[in-house]
């Protein structure tokens, strides 16, 4: 029997009041009822409680993803760019062999539940959730479902319901979130690894984000708002077969992404909270094979399902993300 969103936010609700109750590490500001707006995502049409900063593709201030025009003014004299009309998206969801699993737009939290078992997770080379959708929309013609930026507001472009185009092969079958960060460089790459220290300047504190002149207005939601990496340290590690550098993400954007994921986890319970691993227990740095894809539910990382891309890169603490991910669902 197929129970509507509103009555499954009230499980998850009380579920986090208990959670709350045990443990005060990580203390839920729970309401009861309608899930209440600004924190609260939609999945299906309906609104579905998360417990953090959500600003919806509808609210002022949001980032429309249905939008046939250029958010930020027409993009003219660059090669493939969108023009006025295009989508970004697919409406609904259609699988690899052409039948439709979700209808556009659609209510159906079933059909939703059947076809979605992944989350890829993304960092955006951009540094902001404002800039990151301007190359998305305006500039790329491309979409994305979710966005977090450097203070952990969340930004939802569209509805689980509709397909973003952000991953290939697996767009049909996926939910994707791209993290605001400047990304990561091949330790080769000197022109790239002078960009992260042109972008993380150090104080008596440690190193924080400098957005440059030249990127305008950031548009981070919070004001005065300084962002830290979790981890102090570059981190440098390997990335489809080679060593590249990277800063690590906000504190505020890994507690906003491990609300989100556990929240998508329990609506749409395909997506298992879990990545792709090797034989040896450790999350793949490398791209699943083929077969491995296919049958894999879980998180990825976009390099899990392309050889090309290395995000979330290096610094993307998986375990702890993942265990924290899983305290959650468990209610610890």
């Amino acid at each position: 029997m197929r129970l509507p969103i509103a009555l499954v936010t009230l499980v998850l609700a009380a579920a986090a009041i208990l959670a709350a109750c045990r443990s005060s590490r990580d203390p839920l500001p729970i309401e009861l009822g309608p899930a209440p707006t600004g924190e609260s995502i939609v999945i299906a049409g309906e609104r579905v409680y998360v417990g953090t900063s959500v600003v919806l593709w509808s609210d002022i201030g949001g980032y429309d993803a249905y939008k046939t025009t250029a958010h930020f003014g027409r993009v003219t004299g660059r090669p493939g760019a969108p023009v006025d009309g295009e989508l970004r998206y697919k409406p609904g969801r259609t699988d690899k062999e052409g039948r439709e699993r979700v209808k556009p737009r659609s209510k159906d939290l079933l059909a939703l539940q059947g076809a979605v078992d992944m989350f890829v997770v993304h960092y955006d080379v951009c540094g902001t959730a404002r800039q990151c959708f301007k190359v998305l929309h305006d500039l790329r013609g491309l979409s994305v479902h979710f966005m977090i930026d450097v203070d952990g507001t969340i930004y939802q472009t569209m509805d689980l319901a509709d397909t973003a185009w952000h991953a290939s092969q697996v767009n049909w079958r996926s939910v994707g979130v791209e993290l605001a960060n400047i990304g990561s460089y091949a330790m080769t790459d000197k022109k790239g690894l002078g960009t992260l220290e042109d972008w993380y300047p150090k104080d008596a504190d440690g190193p924080y984000i400098e957005f440059p002149e030249s990127l305008g207005d950031p548009g981070v939601r919070t004001r005065e708002f300084v962002a830290r990496p979790a981890r102090a340290e570059r981190i440098v590690g390997p990335m489809q077969g080679s060593l590249r550098a990277q800063y690590d993400y906000t504190p505020e954007q890994y507690d906003a992404l491990v609300r989100l994921t556990a929240v998508l986890c329990k609506i749409l319970p395909r997506i298992q909270a879990d990545a792709p691993r090797d034989d040896a227990g450790r999350v793949l740095t490398s791209r699943m094979m083929e077969e491995h894809e296919a049958r894999f539910r879980g998180i990825v990382g976009h390099h899990h399902v392309s050889e090309q891309k290395q995000d979330p890169g290096p610094a993307f603490d998986w375990e702890v993300f993942l265990a924290r991910v899983n305290a959650r669902l468990q209610g610890q």
